[in-house]
């Protein structure tokens, strides 16, 4: 398997190590000093405790999180994953209390992966599209 196919792999692994909060993936397989760099985001992540932090701050609002997998492209270090959240709104979302809304957002994400691992991932979410789906924004 090409580096760039195995890169893609671990960015599958990671989504559903993301969402079973799978701690001994993420130990393993994102460096100590990784940086997610999302602007929409209240705290900064970083690191494999950075990404159980992120786990706990969004499963419990959105239990039901679905991610289904679109496109990847990757090139040397980097993979670009085309992505969806689906989810439904049944617990608080920081100040916001659940409103019971489905939301089906786009994602794109951008890791960096050395020696197969992750170190850094730029984040671009749908956050308007988002809070206009919870009746956060109008329509």
């Amino acid at each position: 398997m090409s580096v760039q196919e195995t890169n893609k792999q671990i960015c599958r692994d990671y989504f559903q190590a993301f969402l079973a909060r799978d701690t001994a993936w993420m130990a393993r397989h994102i460096a100590p000093d990784f940086v997610r760099h999302d602007p929409g985001l209240p705290f900064e992540v970083r690191g494999p405790q950075g990404v159980a932090q992120l786990h706990d701050a969004l499963l419990p609002a959105f239990p039901d999180m679905a991610l289904p997998l679109l496109d990847f492209v990757a090139e040397g270090e980097k993979v670009l994953v085309r992505l969806r959240v689906q989810a439904t709104h049944t617990g608080a979302f920081g100040d916001m209390p659940a409103t019971g809304r489905k939301i089906d957002i786009g994602v794109l994400d951008l890791f960096q992966i050395r020696d197969g691992v992750l170190v850094e991932h730029w984040a671009l979410l749908d956050n308007l599209g988002m809070l206009k789906q919870l009746g956060a924004l109008p329509q």
